[in-house]
């Protein structure tokens, strides 16, 4: 009888251990990406998390869970007072960038950036995009424009453009004018629609500028960029300035 007994207590002990509130799940959990553990959990094709929203926020007190995505010259930047500091020269085609190690996919990406006067008719971008390949890209491209475009938006000496494009799936690209010499808010929103594909909108200090429906879902994630580029399209001539950007904070909110 001793020998049932103690058998009892032993099961029912067990019993107990694995229903503590330390193995419980709550549902409505963020997790934070504060180590390489809820990294892992994420990305493993046979985790299962019901209801919960991933998020991570990037103050840039260093530069801890990104790499460096320079594609000409050196990489141009520090971090600088609680910034990310990106910069290119004059005379180069430099295409400074840093991105993020892991990748993402639906929810709300906000990069908050400082945007100076850039130097007038300089062919040089500043970043903040989403990329997975040259037809998956989804960007805020700041410059100072080509005249013509200028002239087009009836741009003011102290408005710079900004460039909002689906690079594919479809294309689109629609420019709005904006103030140099001011911090931004630049969101891009990515929601499931009821096929499984996505659809975007792009907001500057919370005002949606553009709208679209890809032609692609969640099979698709992307990198987050911050850059300072000296490209072709977005000027009228070669860059005769060091122009540069501050990124205060990137955010990523998970739905």
């Amino acid at each position: 009888m001793k020998t049932i007994f103690k058998k009892l207590a032993i099961f029912m002990g067990l019993l107990l251990f694995s229903c503590s509130p330390a193995n419980l799940t709550n549902e409505n959990e963020t997790v934070t990406n504060s180590d390489s553990s809820n990294s892992s959990i994420l990305n493993s094709s046979n985790s299962k998390i019901s209801n919960t929203a991933y998020s991570k926020i990037w103050n840039f007190d260093d530069l801890s869970e990104w790499e460096d995505a320079t594609q000409v010259g050196n990489p141009n930047y520090w971090i600088e007072n609680g910034n990310l500091r990106i910069f290119t020269n004059p005379n180069t085609w430099e295409r400074s960038k840093v991105k993020t190690i892991s990748n993402f996919a639906a929810g709300t990406y906000r990069w908050n950036v400082y945007v100076p006067a850039m130097g007038v008719g300089d062919k040089a971008s500043i970043g903040a995009f989403l990329y997975n390949n040259d037809t998956h890209e989804l960007d805020f491209e700041i410059g100072y424009g080509t005249q013509a475009i200028r002239d087009q938006l009836a741009a003011e000496p102290d408005d710079l453009i900004v460039y909002i494009t689906s690079q594919g799936y479809p294309f689109q690209s629609v420019q709005k004018k904006i103030k140099r010499e001011q911090l931004y808010n630049l969101t891009i929103q990515l929601t499931l629609t009821s096929s499984g594909r996505y659809a975007v909108s792009w907001k500057i200090n919370d005002a949606i500028m553009a709208t679209a429906r890809l032609n692609y879902g969640k099979n698709i994630k992307f990198n987050i960029y911050c850059s300072v580029e000296n490209l072709q399209f977005i000027g009228d001539h070669i860059p005769q300035s060091q122009n540069y950007a501050l990124f205060d904070s990137v955010e990523f909110k998970g739905i």
